[in-house]
């Protein structure tokens, strides 16, 4: 009754089933793998973050590059506030107990003792960097030689959260910061890096560090898990269409056995019925000859 899952056309849907469902789930468990790595390195990243909050600061060049180890360590640097290159970084959100706040941050660049500059998030503030009267509260940066220590944070990018998209900045201002936005606007060197104060001069509010790249629950994350299920759906549809396509060429084996669907008048004993038009012809034309006779 089987002899059917022989025939060519089944050798390819059979190969082709024996194929794609392991193929479906390695790779729904690979997407769910990816996304139980981004769990873990989110918890992790987490636990550094609480640890370093205490941990004493380690001098920055021991830290570079940074990377998602090092990202958030407290770091410290010695040198003299640039205060001709202050800058604003506008579209900045804080939380707070009124809950998200639209501001900016204020990045002063640190001239180091080994040359090079460090970008210095010294706070943020509440309003708008192209307000006057707004940036009229950013208090000036400490003057001499001063010592900071703040979360080591690496360079951002367009695709970094918070990172607002759009053409260049204004005059006085920076969209992203990094190296490369940096290295037209200031005449030295500039680390590939930043630190975020943890303490700051009133009534600038700190920022907190935001997570390394590729370690938080991000969108990637969750795309990860969606595809996982996707992976899976994949796998039981194959094995549905398959039990779908044998039921019904099963269901058509019987049936043929059975003589069920098999069309009449194709010729044979079958092609004519009882009572067919010819033999009705026939008999008809028998009784009216012999009522001829008598």
């Amino acid at each position: 009754m089987y002899r059917f899952l022989l025939t060519p056309r089944w050798w390819g849907i059979n190969v082709f089933a024996v194929l794609a469902i392991p193929v479906c789930i390695f790779m729904g468990s690979w997407q769910l793998s990816r996304f139980e790595d981004r769990v873990d390195s989110h918890r992790q990243q987490e636990d550094r973050s609480a640890r370093a909050k205490t941990a004493a600061a380690r001098p920055l060049e021991r830290l570079l590059p940074v990377d998602q180890v090092t990202s958030g360590r407290q770091a410290g640097a010695r040198g003299h506030y640039d205060t001709g290159h202050q800058l604003l970084v506008p579209g900045r959100t804080l939380k707070d107990k009124h809950g998200e706040r639209q501001g900016f941050y204020v990045l002063t660049l640190l001239r180091t003792d080994g040359g090079k500059a460090l970008p210095v998030v010294r706070g943020w503030l509440p309003g708008d960097a192209g307000d006057k009267t707004d940036t009229a509260k950013v208090p000036a940066p400490p003057k001499g030689e001063v010592t900071v220590t703040g979360a080591l944070q690496a360079s951002e990018t367009q695709g970094t959260d918070g990172v607002p998209g759009g053409g260049g900045p204004a005059p006085g201002r920076l969209t992203m910061i990094s190296a490369a936005s940096l290295v037209n606007i200031v005449p030295y060197d500039v680390y590939d890096a930043w630190i975020t104060l943890t303490d700051t001069q009133a009534p600038l509010r700190a920022v907190p560090p935001a997570a390394a790249e590729g370690s938080g629950l991000d969108l990637k994350a969750f795309q990860n898990l969606g595809y996982t299920g996707e992976w899976f759906v994949f796998a039981g549809f194959v094995v549905f269409m398959w039990f779908r396509l044998f039921r019904r060429e099963s269901e058509a084996v019987r049936d043929a056995a059975l003589g069920i669907g098999v069309v009449e008048g194709s010729g044979g004993e079958g092609g004519r019925g009882e009572g067919s038009p010819d033999e009705g012809g026939v008999e008809g034309r028998g009784e009216a000859a012999g009522a001829g006779r008598v």
